[in-house]
Protein backbone atom coordinates (compact mmCIF):
# COMPACT_ATOMS: atom_id res chain seq x y z
CA UNK A 1 0.00 0.00 0.00
CA UNK A 2 3.09 2.75 1.06
CA UNK A 3 4.55 1.82 -2.63
CA UNK A 4 1.02 2.44 -4.50
CA UNK A 5 0.37 6.01 -2.27
CA UNK A 6 3.94 6.65 -3.64
CA UNK A 7 3.51 6.04 -7.44
CA UNK A 8 0.57 7.85 -6.81
CA UNK A 9 1.82 11.10 -5.30
CA UNK A 10 4.68 10.66 -8.06
CA UNK A 11 2.09 10.53 -10.65
CA UNK A 12 0.35 13.60 -9.54
CA UNK A 13 3.57 15.76 -8.96
CA UNK A 14 4.36 14.91 -13.04
CA UNK A 15 0.71 15.48 -14.19
CA UNK A 16 0.89 19.06 -11.72
CA UNK A 17 4.04 20.28 -12.88
CA UNK A 18 3.62 19.53 -16.99
CA UNK A 19 0.05 21.17 -16.21
CA UNK A 20 1.27 23.96 -14.53
CA UNK A 21 4.49 24.67 -17.05
CA UNK A 22 1.61 26.42 -19.31
CA UNK A 23 2.03 29.54 -17.16
CA UNK A 24 5.63 29.88 -18.90
CA UNK A 25 4.10 30.09 -21.94
CA UNK A 26 6.97 28.10 -23.87
CA UNK A 27 5.99 26.45 -26.96
CA UNK A 28 7.36 22.90 -25.14
CA UNK A 29 4.75 23.66 -22.34
CA UNK A 30 1.88 23.60 -24.68
CA UNK A 31 2.84 19.53 -24.94
CA UNK A 32 3.46 18.96 -21.64
CA UNK A 33 -0.17 20.67 -21.08
CA UNK A 34 -1.70 18.09 -23.09
CA UNK A 35 -0.33 15.06 -21.90
CA UNK A 36 -0.79 16.20 -18.35
CA UNK A 37 -3.21 13.32 -18.02
CA UNK A 38 -0.81 10.20 -19.10
CA UNK A 39 0.81 9.69 -15.31
CA UNK A 40 -1.99 9.22 -14.19
CA UNK A 41 -3.66 7.43 -16.64
CA UNK A 42 -0.61 5.40 -16.55
CA UNK A 43 -0.92 5.04 -12.71
CA UNK A 44 -4.66 4.14 -13.06
CA UNK A 45 -3.87 1.21 -15.53
CA UNK A 46 -0.80 0.17 -14.00
CA UNK A 47 -1.86 0.49 -10.14
CA UNK A 48 -5.24 0.85 -10.10
CA UNK A 49 -8.18 3.80 -10.70
CA UNK A 50 -7.58 4.63 -6.71
CA UNK A 51 -3.93 5.62 -6.91
CA UNK A 52 -4.97 7.57 -10.00
CA UNK A 53 -7.75 9.19 -7.99
CA UNK A 54 -5.04 10.18 -4.86
CA UNK A 55 -2.51 11.05 -6.94
CA UNK A 56 -5.46 13.56 -8.58
CA UNK A 57 -6.23 14.74 -5.68
CA UNK A 58 -2.86 15.80 -4.00
CA UNK A 59 -1.94 17.63 -7.18
CA UNK A 60 -5.29 19.68 -7.05
CA UNK A 61 -4.56 20.51 -3.94
CA UNK A 62 -1.53 21.76 -4.27
CA UNK A 63 -2.10 23.65 -7.17
CA UNK A 64 -5.09 25.26 -5.60
CA UNK A 65 -3.16 26.21 -3.00
CA UNK A 66 -0.27 27.44 -4.79
CA UNK A 67 -2.38 29.30 -7.88
CA UNK A 68 -6.14 29.54 -6.75
CA UNK A 69 -8.97 27.65 -6.82
CA UNK A 70 -9.42 28.21 -10.33
CA UNK A 71 -6.57 26.24 -11.27
CA UNK A 72 -7.34 23.54 -8.66
CA UNK A 73 -10.67 23.66 -10.51
CA UNK A 74 -9.39 23.57 -14.03
CA UNK A 75 -6.75 20.68 -13.21
CA UNK A 76 -9.35 18.66 -11.51
CA UNK A 77 -11.91 18.86 -14.43
CA UNK A 78 -9.28 18.71 -17.35
CA UNK A 79 -6.90 16.31 -16.49
CA UNK A 80 -7.64 14.15 -13.15
CA UNK A 81 -11.04 13.43 -13.35
CA UNK A 82 -10.70 12.31 -17.00
CA UNK A 83 -7.15 10.20 -16.24
CA UNK A 84 -9.13 8.68 -13.22
CA UNK A 85 -12.17 7.51 -14.84
CA UNK A 86 -11.19 6.69 -17.88
CA UNK A 87 -8.60 4.19 -16.31
CA UNK A 88 -11.20 2.74 -14.03
CA UNK A 89 -13.30 1.53 -17.81
CA UNK A 90 -10.35 0.37 -18.83
CA UNK A 91 -10.15 -2.03 -16.48
CA UNK A 92 -13.90 -2.92 -15.92
CA UNK A 93 -14.86 -6.36 -16.58
CA UNK A 94 -16.97 -9.30 -15.99
CA UNK A 95 -16.08 -13.01 -16.04
CA UNK A 96 -18.00 -14.29 -18.11
CA UNK A 97 -19.60 -17.95 -17.68
CA UNK A 98 -18.50 -20.76 -19.58
CA UNK A 99 -19.64 -24.07 -19.88
CA UNK A 100 -16.59 -26.84 -18.70
CA UNK A 101 -15.77 -30.43 -18.95
CA UNK A 102 -15.93 -31.00 -14.96
CA UNK A 103 -12.05 -32.57 -15.41
CA UNK A 104 -10.41 -29.04 -14.56
CA UNK A 105 -11.67 -25.87 -14.31
CA UNK A 106 -10.59 -23.49 -16.61
CA UNK A 107 -9.44 -20.22 -15.36
CA UNK A 108 -12.12 -17.51 -15.83
CA UNK A 109 -12.30 -15.14 -19.22
CA UNK A 110 -13.70 -11.93 -18.57
CA UNK A 111 -15.91 -9.57 -20.88
CA UNK A 112 -14.05 -6.03 -20.78
CA UNK A 113 -16.15 -2.58 -20.93
CA UNK A 114 -16.51 -2.04 -24.57
CA UNK A 115 -14.19 0.51 -26.35
CA UNK A 116 -16.66 2.47 -28.05
CA UNK A 117 -18.18 3.53 -24.95
CA UNK A 118 -14.59 4.72 -23.85
CA UNK A 119 -14.66 6.13 -26.94
CA UNK A 120 -18.10 7.87 -25.99
CA UNK A 121 -16.83 8.59 -22.87
CA UNK A 122 -14.05 10.90 -23.88
CA UNK A 123 -16.50 12.69 -26.38
CA UNK A 124 -18.55 13.81 -23.01
CA UNK A 125 -14.95 14.79 -21.41
CA UNK A 126 -14.41 16.90 -24.43
CA UNK A 127 -17.97 18.53 -24.20
CA UNK A 128 -17.03 19.23 -20.53
CA UNK A 129 -13.44 20.66 -20.70
CA UNK A 130 -14.44 22.84 -24.04
CA UNK A 131 -17.81 23.85 -22.39
CA UNK A 132 -16.36 25.02 -19.38
CA UNK A 133 -13.57 26.84 -21.13
CA UNK A 134 -16.23 28.93 -23.08
CA UNK A 135 -18.16 29.63 -19.92
CA UNK A 136 -15.22 31.41 -18.57
CA UNK A 137 -16.14 34.23 -21.20
CA UNK A 138 -19.57 34.26 -20.85
CA UNK A 139 -23.00 32.82 -20.00
CA UNK A 140 -24.41 33.86 -23.70
CA UNK A 141 -23.26 33.16 -27.15
CA UNK A 142 -22.31 37.15 -27.78
CA UNK A 143 -21.01 37.62 -24.76
CA UNK A 144 -18.54 34.60 -25.62
CA UNK A 145 -17.97 35.53 -28.82
CA UNK A 146 -16.81 39.45 -27.83
CA UNK A 147 -14.38 37.62 -25.18
CA UNK A 148 -13.04 35.97 -27.92
CA UNK A 149 -12.62 38.07 -30.49
CA UNK A 150 -10.88 40.68 -28.28
CA UNK A 151 -8.71 37.97 -26.79
CA UNK A 152 -7.59 37.12 -30.17
CA UNK A 153 -6.85 40.78 -31.89
CA UNK A 154 -4.89 41.82 -28.37
CA UNK A 155 -2.69 38.81 -29.14
CA UNK A 156 -2.50 39.44 -32.87
CA UNK A 157 -1.76 43.49 -32.94
CA UNK A 158 1.04 42.72 -29.92
CA UNK A 159 2.37 40.62 -32.50
CA UNK A 160 1.95 42.85 -35.07
CA UNK A 161 3.16 45.90 -33.44
CA UNK A 162 -0.50 47.52 -32.49
CA UNK A 163 -1.10 47.33 -36.40
CA UNK A 164 -4.41 45.86 -37.28
CA UNK A 165 -6.36 45.79 -41.21
CA UNK A 166 -9.87 44.42 -42.20
CA UNK A 167 -7.94 41.35 -43.00
CA UNK A 168 -7.02 40.60 -39.77
CA UNK A 169 -10.15 41.36 -38.51
CA UNK A 170 -11.66 38.88 -40.87
CA UNK A 171 -9.44 36.16 -40.02
CA UNK A 172 -10.33 37.07 -36.14
CA UNK A 173 -13.89 36.20 -36.97
CA UNK A 174 -13.24 33.09 -38.70
CA UNK A 175 -10.87 31.99 -35.81
CA UNK A 176 -13.93 32.79 -33.33
CA UNK A 177 -16.21 31.09 -35.04
CA UNK A 178 -13.74 27.84 -35.36
CA UNK A 179 -13.02 28.27 -32.28
CA UNK A 180 -15.26 25.77 -30.19
CA UNK A 181 -14.94 23.42 -32.98
CA UNK A 182 -11.47 23.53 -32.39
CA UNK A 183 -11.31 23.08 -28.93
CA UNK A 184 -13.20 20.06 -28.60
CA UNK A 185 -11.30 18.45 -31.40
CA UNK A 186 -8.45 19.10 -29.19
CA UNK A 187 -9.38 17.83 -26.46
CA UNK A 188 -10.80 14.73 -28.37
CA UNK A 189 -7.41 14.04 -30.00
CA UNK A 190 -5.25 14.49 -26.42
CA UNK A 191 -7.54 12.41 -24.54
CA UNK A 192 -7.37 9.36 -26.90
CA UNK A 193 -4.10 9.78 -27.19
CA UNK A 194 -2.85 9.82 -23.72
CA UNK A 195 -5.33 6.78 -23.14
CA UNK A 196 -3.58 5.02 -26.01
CA UNK A 197 -0.12 6.10 -24.87
CA UNK A 198 -0.58 4.98 -21.68
CA UNK A 199 -1.84 1.60 -22.57
CA UNK A 200 1.11 1.20 -24.63
CA UNK A 201 3.60 2.06 -21.62
CA UNK A 202 1.81 0.29 -19.25
CA UNK A 203 1.34 -3.03 -21.45
CA UNK A 204 5.20 -2.75 -22.31
CA UNK A 205 6.49 -2.74 -18.50
CA UNK A 206 3.93 -6.06 -17.87
CA UNK A 207 1.59 -3.35 -15.57
CA UNK A 208 -1.39 -3.64 -17.93
CA UNK A 209 -3.93 -5.33 -15.62
CA UNK A 210 -6.02 -6.47 -18.85
CA UNK A 211 -5.27 -8.04 -21.73
CA UNK A 212 -4.84 -5.53 -24.92
CA UNK A 213 -8.35 -5.20 -26.80
CA UNK A 214 -8.69 -5.81 -30.78
CA UNK A 215 -8.80 -2.19 -31.68
CA UNK A 216 -9.84 -2.93 -34.71
CA UNK A 217 -13.16 -4.06 -33.83
CA UNK A 218 -14.44 -1.48 -32.00
CA UNK A 219 -17.66 -0.19 -32.52
CA UNK A 220 -19.76 3.18 -31.61
CA UNK A 221 -23.60 2.48 -29.89
CA UNK A 222 -26.36 2.46 -32.73
CA UNK A 223 -27.41 5.77 -31.01
CA UNK A 224 -24.19 8.01 -31.55
CA UNK A 225 -25.08 8.29 -35.29
CA UNK A 226 -29.03 9.62 -34.25
CA UNK A 227 -27.28 11.73 -31.47
CA UNK A 228 -24.68 13.17 -34.07
CA UNK A 229 -27.71 14.08 -36.34
CA UNK A 230 -29.83 15.96 -33.91
CA UNK A 231 -26.44 17.66 -32.65
CA UNK A 232 -25.80 18.91 -36.41
CA UNK A 233 -29.36 19.91 -36.77
CA UNK A 234 -29.26 22.53 -32.98
CA UNK A 235 -25.72 24.18 -34.49
CA UNK A 236 -27.92 26.04 -36.65
CA UNK A 237 -30.54 27.12 -34.23
CA UNK A 238 -28.43 30.43 -33.00
CA UNK A 239 -27.33 31.77 -29.56
CA UNK A 240 -25.34 29.38 -26.80
CA UNK A 241 -27.34 26.32 -27.98
CA UNK A 242 -25.95 26.47 -31.39
CA UNK A 243 -22.34 26.86 -30.19
CA UNK A 244 -22.74 23.75 -27.50
CA UNK A 245 -24.26 22.10 -30.15
CA UNK A 246 -21.05 22.49 -32.58
CA UNK A 247 -19.22 21.20 -29.63
CA UNK A 248 -20.99 17.86 -29.37
CA UNK A 249 -20.97 17.40 -33.08
CA UNK A 250 -17.10 17.80 -33.50
CA UNK A 251 -16.43 15.79 -30.83
CA UNK A 252 -18.73 12.78 -32.28
CA UNK A 253 -17.62 13.09 -36.29
CA UNK A 254 -13.98 12.79 -34.15
CA UNK A 255 -15.65 9.46 -32.84
CA UNK A 256 -16.42 8.45 -36.20
CA UNK A 257 -13.14 9.04 -37.13
CA UNK A 258 -11.51 6.69 -34.81
CA UNK A 259 -13.89 4.27 -36.42
CA UNK A 260 -12.66 5.08 -39.89
CA UNK A 261 -9.03 4.29 -38.76
CA UNK A 262 -10.11 1.29 -37.20
CA UNK A 263 -12.49 0.11 -40.51
CA UNK A 264 -8.71 0.98 -42.30
CA UNK A 265 -6.86 -1.44 -40.38
CA UNK A 266 -9.27 -3.80 -40.81
CA UNK A 267 -9.67 -3.63 -44.69
CA UNK A 268 -6.06 -3.38 -45.14
CA UNK A 269 -5.22 -7.37 -43.47
CA UNK A 270 -4.57 -8.90 -47.03
CA UNK A 271 -2.17 -5.81 -48.26
CA UNK A 272 1.46 -6.52 -48.47
CA UNK A 273 2.25 -2.96 -48.02
CA UNK A 274 -0.05 -2.32 -45.36
CA UNK A 275 2.02 -0.98 -42.76
CA UNK A 276 3.77 1.91 -45.56
CA UNK A 277 0.08 2.71 -46.46
CA UNK A 278 -0.98 2.95 -42.90
CA UNK A 279 1.63 5.54 -42.05
CA UNK A 280 1.18 7.43 -45.08
CA UNK A 281 -2.70 8.17 -43.92
CA UNK A 282 -1.73 8.88 -40.41
CA UNK A 283 0.70 11.08 -41.73
CA UNK A 284 -1.65 13.16 -44.60
CA UNK A 285 -4.21 13.26 -41.46
CA UNK A 286 -1.56 14.84 -39.38
CA UNK A 287 0.08 17.10 -41.71
CA UNK A 288 -3.44 18.32 -43.76
CA UNK A 289 -6.32 17.69 -41.50
CA UNK A 290 -8.90 17.90 -44.17
CA UNK A 291 -8.42 14.03 -45.40
CA UNK A 292 -10.28 13.09 -41.43
CA UNK A 293 -13.45 14.17 -43.53
CA UNK A 294 -13.11 11.06 -45.65
CA UNK A 295 -12.35 8.77 -42.57
CA UNK A 296 -15.21 10.49 -40.59
CA UNK A 297 -17.17 9.51 -43.69
CA UNK A 298 -15.70 5.68 -43.46
CA UNK A 299 -16.82 5.14 -40.23
CA UNK A 300 -20.61 6.50 -40.69
CA UNK A 301 -20.55 4.08 -43.91
CA UNK A 302 -19.53 1.34 -41.42
CA UNK A 303 -22.17 2.14 -38.81
CA UNK A 304 -25.06 2.00 -41.68
CA UNK A 305 -23.66 -0.79 -43.87
CA UNK A 306 -21.05 -3.03 -41.32
CA UNK A 307 -18.10 -2.63 -44.03
CA UNK A 308 -15.73 -4.61 -41.51
CA UNK A 309 -18.01 -7.08 -40.92
CA UNK A 310 -18.94 -7.73 -44.86
CA UNK A 311 -15.14 -7.89 -45.64
CA UNK A 312 -13.98 -10.03 -43.11
CA UNK A 313 -16.81 -12.63 -43.97
CA UNK A 314 -15.95 -12.10 -47.83
CA UNK A 315 -12.02 -13.08 -46.74
CA UNK A 316 -11.03 -16.42 -47.85
CA UNK A 317 -9.55 -18.70 -45.32
CA UNK A 318 -6.07 -19.22 -44.40
CA UNK A 319 -3.79 -21.15 -46.81
CA UNK A 320 -2.76 -24.27 -44.62
CA UNK A 321 0.57 -24.57 -43.47
CA UNK A 322 2.85 -26.60 -45.60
Amino acid sequence: MIAIFIVAIAAGAASGLMFASVISGELISLLLFYLAPLPLMVTALGWGPLAAAIGGIAAAACLGAIFGLPYCIAFAVIVALPGWWLGHLALLGRPIESATDGAESAPPQFEWYPVGRIVLWIAAFALITTTAALLTLGSDAETIHVAMRRGLLRIISAAADGQTGGDIERFVDVMVAMAPIAGSMVAMVTLTLNLWLAGKVTQTSGRLNRPWPDLRATALPPMTLVALLVALGLSFVGGLLAILAQVVSTALMIAFAIIGFAVLHTVTLSLNSRGFWLFCTYAIVVVFAWPLAALIALGIADALFGLRQRYLRSRPPPLPAS
